[in-house]
């Protein structure tokens, strides 16, 4: 869903050495989340913009753009940062000049471990480090389906050892969904939430994304809040994405059950496009409004 195609996630990894492998939760005790996360804070995914990652300024400027719409923090993928391995302290340095907070840096990837459905241990390792490096609060993890009860057991059991190491480095872990894992009335996630560790596994629900299969999002927010470091927001309307409030996503409902449920943390935004546009402000403008608008942030 990303706009990175396969090819070039592939060969950005390959530049860097890296390279990706082939092929109702019982206990709801909440993640300590940082300090400032006390209340709802509103950021924004930077793949809206046409970032090279090649460019450490192309990424720079898109902070500039969200800091200048009113975006209180960024989430980005790791291929934006790999250029920064060899002079992270100036990089954290040009990163904080923007006055975004770095909520967390995301692992997608087209093809995920074929034994644990996430990505490899020495890559989200390598991006965890370099993550805490420059700041970051999150190391975000998306992963490939599980369909059997052995293959949902190892996803959870590599997502557990994630979130330790994650820990060990300042960071919180928190697993990122696409569609799938929604499906068949959300058994998929259900159990990963029932069988992973909350002092280790925190959860960024990709709202959109479980609102496509039909899922009820704000009765979910509401039992689930515990849970969540974070939620990613996006909109459709008639099966396209739109910019957020334009389309039928229950924004307003979803903000009233956080509301209720007395949570707090980063609504993010995230206006990426199946067929890889970049609109940039053109649509984060408008999205950073209706988040205003229903969360007050």
């Amino acid at each position: 869903m990303h706009s990175l195609s396969r090819r070039g996630v592939l060969r950005s990894l390959a530049s860097v050495g890296f390279s990706a492998l082939a092929a109702h939760a019982s206990n709801l005790t909440k993640v300590a989340l940082p300090a400032e996360s006390n209340a709802i804070r509103l950021a924004a995914q930077t793949n809206a913009f046409p970032i090279d990652p090649r460019n450490f300024d192309s990424f720079l400027a898109a902070l500039g753009d969200l800091k200048s719409v009113g975006y209180a923090g960024f989430e980005t993928g790791f291929i934006n940062l790999r250029s920064q391995a060899k002079s992270t302290a100036e990089a954290r340095t040009r990163i904080e000049a923007k006055g975004l907070v770095f909520t967390g840096v995301h692992i997608f990837l087209p093809e995920y471990d074929p034994q644990t459905s996430i990505a490899p241990q020495a890559l989200y390792e390598s991006v965890a480090r370099l993550g805490a490096e420059l700041g970051a609060q999150r190391l975000i993890l998306s992963g490939s389906p599980a369909v059997t009860p052995d293959e949902i057991k190892r996803k959870a059991d590599a997502l557990n050892r994630a979130g330790q190491f994650a820990k060990s480095q300042g960071l919180i872990l928190a697993y990122h969904n696409h569609w799938p894992e929604y499906k068949y009335d959300g058994r998929e996630i259900l159990q990963v939430y029932a069988d992973t560790d909350p002092a280790s596994v925190s959860f960024l629900l990709d709202a959109g994304h479980a609102y496509r299969t039909g899922f009820d999002i704000p009765r979910f927010v509401y039992e689930h809040a515990a849970r969540l470091t974070g939620i990613h927001f996006r909109d459709f309307r008639e099966g396209k994405q739109v910019p957020l409030g334009q389309g039928t996503f229950p924004l307003r409902q979803v903000a009233s059950s956080l509301e209720r449920a007395k949570w707090s943390g980063w609504v993010i935004n995230e206006e990426e496009r199946e067929d890889g546009t970049k609109s940039g402000l053109v649509v984060l403008q408008p999205a950073y409004t209706a988040l205003k608008g229903a969360f007050g942030a």
